[in-house]
Order: C-alpha cells, then structure tokens, then sequence
C-alpha cells in the first residue's frame, strides 16, 4: 500500500510507497504552530527542530518505510506517532514513539516465543522471578532487561543489540525526557528508524533459536526415550556457547517450577546431562548459586528439586557452601538494575556501600560469583554512558583495587561482555575504561597481560571494536588460559 497527495489529505493506493515533496506542507504546519504558540504568549525559540532537518526525515522515510510490509505497517500505531511528532518538529517525542514501537515488539515476539524461558534466562533475580509468571507480567521487565533477555534467548542478534543499546541511550538522554532535541538530527532519527526495522520487527527467527522454542515445547507435552532425546537435542551441537548456557538455565527453570509433572521431569533428567557436559563453568556456578539461594531463602520446594537436577548431571561440586554467594548474588543483582534504569545516580550508591560491606578489605570473592562480581562492577563503573554517580564511583575504585590478579585481568577483558563491549561505543565509557587498566594495571605480572593492558591504552583499535580486531582475539585466547589454569 502507499500513499499519494498531500500531508492533509493522504489517500491509500496500491502499489509502491510514492515519493512525495513535504516541504510546503512541513512549511504551512510550522507556521500554523508557531501562530498558535504565539498567539497563547509561549516560547516560539528553539521548540521546534529546523523544516529542512524534517524534510530529511521525510525524503528517506519511503525508502524505510518500504521495508515493513503493509500488515505491519497497519498496527504500527507509534510509527505513525513517530511520523507526526517528526513532522511537528519534536524529534525528542517522535525518539520516545520509535523506541515505544520497538519495545512493543520485543514483547510481542518474547511472548510469542517462550515466556517462561525468558523468564529463566534474563531474570537473575529469584525474589523477582518468582512473580513473573504470566504474559501480562511482561510489563515489569525494564527496557534493560527486555532487550538484553531478548539478545540471550537469540530474538535478537549481538549487532543488533549493540544498535538497540545506542538508540535506548539517545531514547534516555536526548529525547523528550531532557529537553535536548536540538542533538538529534533528522539522518541520525531516521537511520534509528531503520535500524528498528531491520534487527527487531523485520528480523526473523534464527533457526537455532526455533529449535530451542521446539525442543522446550516437546519437552512440555511428550514423552520421551534416552534415543528420542538425544536425537532431539542434536542440534545443540551447533548451537554457540552462550545458546547452550541459556538452554542450560531454562532447564533448571522448568525443572525446578511447582507445576511441572512427573513426564518433564522425566524428559529433563534425560536431557540435562548431555547439556551440562556442553556448558561452562560459569554457568555450572551461576546455576550452583541459584540452588544455594534457594537453600538460603528457605524455599524448600524449589531448593529439593534443584538438588535433583545437581544430582542428575553430577554437579553437587559446584554448588557453593553457605550463604554469602546468595547474599553477594542478591546484591550485585540490585546493584546491576539499579544502573541501567532511570534515576541510576540516585539509587545506585547504597547498593554500592553494601556490596563494599559485605565484600569488606579481604576480597573474599566465591569463585561460584567472581565473574558476576567482575563484570557488575565494571558495569557499574563505566557510567550509563552520560554521567557519573559520583557517590558511588569512589566506592568502585575501591572494589576494583581489591582485585586480585585473576579477577584483574577479567575485568580487563569485560569488553568481550556484550552489554560492556556495547556501552564501549559512548565516549564517556571509553573514558572510564581506559582508568579501569590504569587502576588494575599494577596488578599484572605476565608479560602477555601487561602487553594486552598496553596495547588496549594504545589506541590503535578502538575500544568498541576489540572484538572485530584478529590480533586482540588471538592475545585474548591466551589471556583466557590464563585465568582457567
């Protein structure tokens, strides 16, 4: 379907979207508007974004507009918020209806996949996890969570949320919640556009990810031999290691949830063993201390069926002994939300005080949660990417002055996290990176991990490029040996 005449009189038509001239029109509302605000006594500077940067919008928006489909296109209600508000000048409320679209249909698509897996993999949190059940409680899932459990479960590629990443950033800080629009151009508003297109409401299901909503959905409703459920999950083997630690936690959700049956139970006590044996370590431990939380939080009936799965795959060994891994988890947990959603300055300092609390001047980090601790606190440190919470910055630089050399070098190699190598695209995180090697540099005493510290100050790869860089990956490897030895 497209659309031909002018502005106040758009008619359907079929065939191809047309390519039409706004400026008249754009030229004819402004002044309307500006009469009107004048005439109620309002500021009339710097309101409205210029016509020609609208107009840019409008020239390339047949082009973007022609990637969705005229279905789609129909039920689009916050592009068609975004198309007005751009045509009205307000940029900073036409980002807020782009980014409003996009969140609609991730939700869409999660609930269409699996919620419950969502659930399992993106929710951290037990205390949280317990109270989201249903499709309607996908509204208490932050924007943060949303896209990152999108990215988890393969809803959504790592490019794609890299862009999405950059696009909640502006959606935050330079939409109608500051008055900033002034920063935003129309090539910059309508690539966003674009971008929302492509990676979410046009992006296909990979087929990996189909497989897993299948296998999750038979092991549901059928029953299954040893022979049927290693066929099924054959291919896992190609699957990637993030895809098989995340089929991993959806597991244990299934496993250890109050309505499951005697045949899911029997699927999965089939199943887990052949993906325990493909996960890693860190997952084994994650896992490990979701049990001891459990046994901590005396939550009995999920503690014993937790204890079933550890003893199905032979994994008692890496369940963590008494109640501080459950309590660091617990607060690292606060710590990470409070940083990625709004009014982070605010509440992210007393968690901050309570995690340096707990961990006091020994360090004493269970190895079940070393990696957690890492990578929430170098999060935590390398700012939202436009500002500093500056009553809890110091107490960071303390947590990672404690670091011990392991823990050094893995805060050192955090960029390979996709929601760290993502915040590296803002400047003020490269900053703030480039003091973290400064402050854990002292810490390396190899010659590899001093020469990678230095090669990452260097400047010869941008930081958010590290991962594309073949000689930064190869030096990695070695710094992965490393660590695991």
């Amino acid at each position: 379907m497209s659309y031909i005449r002018g502005m106040n009189e758009i008619q359907p038509t079929e065939g191809k979207i047309a390519h039409l001239d706004y400026t008249t029109e754009l030229n004819t509302f402004e002044e309307a508007l500006i009469r009107a605000l004048t005439n109620y006594g309002l500021p009339t500077e710097n309101v409205l974004v210029t016509v020609s940067e609208r107009g840019r919008v409008f020239l390339n928006a047949t082009v973007v507009m022609s990637l969705l489909e005229a279905e789609k296109r129909a039920r689009s209600i916050y592009i068609s918020k975004f198309i007005a508000a751009s045509a009205s000048g307000l940029f900073d409320a036409a980002l807020n209806y782009l980014w409003d679209e996009t969140v609609r249909e991730l939700r869409d698509r999660v609930v269409r996949y699996d919620i419950n897996y969502f659930y399992d993999v993106a929710i951290d949190s037990q205390e949280k996890r317990r109270k989201l059940n249903t499709e309607e409680d996908i509204d208490k899932i932050s924007d943060a969570e949303l896209i990152k459990g999108a990215k988890d479960i393969s809803l959504i590629g790592d490019l794609g949320y890299r862009h999405l990443d950059h696009i909640k950033y502006m959606r935050n800080w330079a939409s109608a919640a500051h008055p900033n629009h002034n920063e935003i151009t129309g090539l910059q508003l309508i690539t966003m556009l674009e971008t929302c297109i492509k990676e979410v409401i046009n992006l296909p299901i990979s087929h990996i990810a189909i497989e897993i909503k299948q296998l999750l959905a038979n092991i549901r409703r059928n029953s299954y031999s040893a022979g049927e459920i290693n066929s099924t999950g054959a291919f896992l083997e190609n699957a990637n290691q993030t895809q098989i630690n995340n089929l991993a936690q959806g597991l244990y959700g299934i496993y250890t949830s109050r309505d499951k049956n005697s045949q899911i139970t029997q699927n999965i006590n089939l199943l887990a063993p052949h993906v325990w044996r493909l996960i890693d370590d860190d997952t084994k431990r994650k896992l490990g201390v979701k049990l001891a939380t459990s046994v901590a939080n005396g939550d009995n009936v999920v503690a014993e069926s937790g204890r079933a799965f550890f003893n199905i795959v032979s994994g008692l060994s890496y369940v963590p002994e008494g109640i501080l891994s459950s309590e660091i988890t617990t607060v690292l947990q606060n710590l990470y939300n409070s940083h990625h959603n709004l009014n982070n300055f605010y509440n992210e300092p007393p968690f901050a005080r309570q995690l340096s609390h707990i961990v006091g001047q020994a360090n004493n980090i269970p190895k079940s949660v070393e990696t957690t601790y890492v990578m929430t606190i170098v999060d935590s440190f390398l700012t939202n990417g436009n500002g500093i919470a500056f009553d809890a910055d110091h107490i960071y630089k303390k947590l990672i002055e404690q670091f011990d050399e392991t823990q050094a070098i893995k805060a050192m190699m955090s960029y390979r996290n996709s929601a760290i190598g993502s915040k590296l695209q803002f400047s003020l995180a490269k900053e703030k990176f480039k003091e973290l090697i400064g402050i854990i540099k002292p810490k390396l005493t190899t010659s590899v991990s001093q020469d990678f510290a230095n090669t990452l100050l260097s400047g010869s790869t941008p930081l958010d490029r590290l991962n594309q860089d073949s000689q930064i990956i190869r030096s990695a490897a070695t710094l992965i040996k490393i660590v695991e030895s």
